[in-house]
C-alpha cells in the first residue's frame, strides 16, 4: 500500500463498492495505542465515503500473529465482505521481526485467495523502531495514513470483486 493509487473518493464515486454487507477490522494489541489510529482513520474514511459505522465489527487480537487466524473464520462465516487487518511488528530482541512479519502477510494472502474475501493489510514492520517518543508520534501518525488508505483499498477491491463476479455470473 505504498504506491499512489487511485481510490473512490466521493460516494458519488462509480467504484464504490455495492451498499450492504458488513467489514471485519482486526487489529492487534500490541503498541494498541499506535495500531487504534489506524482503525479510527479507516471508520473515519468510511464514512466520509458513504458506509455507516454500523456495518464495521472490530475484533482485538493479542499480536500480529494472531490476526490471519481471526481472519480466515470471518472469511469462513461468510458475513463480510472484506476484512482489514491492521498490526505494528516490531524487532523485540528475542526473535527476527521479519519472520513474524512474513508469516502474517502470507497467511492473510491465502485467507483471501482460499476464501475469496478480499483481506486488506495494514500491517506494518518498521526496519527500526525505538520506544522513544519520536518514534511513537511517527507511527502514531503514520497509521492515520494507512487507515485512511485502508479504507480507500477495500472499497475499490470490493467494488473490484463484485464486477469481476458479475462477469463470470
Amino acid at each position: 500500500m505504498n504506491q499512489t493509487l487511485q481510490y473512490p473518493t466521493s460516494p458519488r464515486d462509480s467504484t464504490i463498492a455495492p451498499a450492504g454487507g458488513r467489514i471485519a477490522f482486526i487489529q492487534s494489541c500490541w503498541h494498541k495505542e499506535i495500531v487504534d489510529q489506524c482503525r479510527i482513520a479507516f471508520v473515519a474514511e468510511l464514512r466520509r465515503l458513504g458506509r455507516p459505522e454500523d456495518v464495521i465489527d472490530v475484533f482485538e487480537v493479542p499480536g500480529a500473529f494472531e490476526i490471519p487466524l481471526q481472519a480466515k473464520l470471518l472469511a469462513r462465516s461468510r458475513r463480510y465482505l472484506a476484512i482489514v487487518a491492521a498490526g505494528l511488528v516490531v524487532d523485540g530482541g528475542i526473535y527476527r521481526h521479519e519472520f513474524v512479519a512474513d508469516a502474517v502477510i502470507s497467511a492473510l494472502m491465502r485467507v483471501q485467495l482460499d476464501t475469496e474475501v478480499p483481506t486488506i493489510s495494514a500491517v506494518l514492520t518498521p526496519q527500526r523502531f525505538h520506544e522513544h517518543e519520536e518514534h511513537k508520534r511517527f507511527f502514531h501518525d503514520h497509521f492515520v495514513v494507512k487507515g485512511t488508505e485502508a479504507a480507500r483499498a477495500c472499497m475499490a477491491t470490493i467494488a473490484n470483486v463484485d464486477a469481476a463476479r458479475a462477469l463470470s455470473a
